[in-house]
């Protein structure tokens, strides 16, 4: 797999995420206390928080999850393709630069972000890019993408580089959207490509 930053929460989710949502609870309203039934009177109840995501670093241990969420999210299975990943990012004494995160909400997985300092030809000077991020759908609206996102970043300031990239695809509408609501915009950089294949009807 080598999209460039997959987020394929459902295709609709995570566009507009937000903070933490506060689950709102309401005091009783006071009655005549001839009326009243027990219970219907009383301390308000304390406020709730949602706490939402906890992001922090992939583990070997979280390699099943992960796989399993890709697949739930892409359709195909790619155990290989993990493995070969977690072995660059995961192990111990990988490479500087090289970012792999997870959310997750108490002791569950629910996102994923992988991400790499590289320099390229043309006069591209290094940047980080995010190829990979996966967000469960269940846990969408909550910001999760967007926390993912912006560990991402703290992560590449330390490591020197100020310009984070990532590639899209144009009709992908829902992840455009997703990217540029958390403040990416077109690059210096266009992409060309070249189809060696033949096509019916061509010349």
């Amino acid at each position: 797999m080598t999209q460039m930053a997959q987020i394929r929460t459902s295709r609709s989710q995570d566009l507009k995420t937000s903070g933490p949502e506060r689950l709102r609870t309401h005091a009783p309203r006071p009655r005549d206390l001839k009326t009243s039934r027990p219970g219907d009177l009383g301390p308000p109840r304390p406020k709730t928080q949602d706490p939402g995501p906890e992001v922090g670093p992939l583990t070997a241990s979280d390699l099943a999850d992960v796989i399993k969420l890709d697949a739930r999210l892409t359709g195909r299975r790619k155990a290989a393709y993990w493995k070969a990943r977690f072995a660059e990012f995961i192990a111990p004494g990988h490479a500087r630069g090289r970012v792999g995160l997870a959310a997750r909400v108490g002791d569950r997985l629910c996102g994923y972000l992988l991400g790499d300092v590289r320099a390229f030809e043309f006069g591209s000077p290094p940047c980080g890019w995010i190829f990979a991020v996966g967000v469960d759908p269940a846990e969408a609206h909550h910001g999760m993408g967007s926390a993912l996102v912006a560990e991402a970043g703290r992560q590449f300031r330390r490591a020197g580089v100020s310009t984070v990239r990532t590639m899209v695809g144009r009709s992908d509408v829902a992840m455009l959207a997703f990217f540029r609501s958390n403040g990416f915009v077109g690059g210096s950089f266009t992409q060309l490509e070249l189809d060696l294949e033949p096509r019916a009807g061509r010349t």
